[in-house]
């Protein structure tokens, strides 16, 4: 079963600590997968623009989350 798996099922639990713990644990992973597809879609050439729209917020938004976190592959500098 992947940790996503058991997390949501944990999400379900009439227990409030393992409830809202799982909703925290959730929220991390997310946080985690979003950064690694915006970095993905930055290696493979997107624009701010292109991502902001799949990710339904604005390019400004877009940017100022995830810009700091990426490293360019080709010089390995900080955008």
């Amino acid at each position: 079963m992947t940790t996503a798996t058991r997390l949501a099922e944990a999400v379900d639990s009439r227990d409030p600590a393992v409830g809202l713990a799982a909703v925290a644990a959730l929220r991390r992973l997310l946080e985690e997968v979003e950064a690694a597809h915006v970095g993905n879609a930055r290696a493979q050439g997107w624009s701010w623009e292109a991502i902001a729209a799949a990710l339904g917020v604005k390019r400004q938004t877009a940017h100022r989350k995830h810009a700091r976190r990426i490293i360019t592959p080709v010089t390995g500098e900080h955008e």
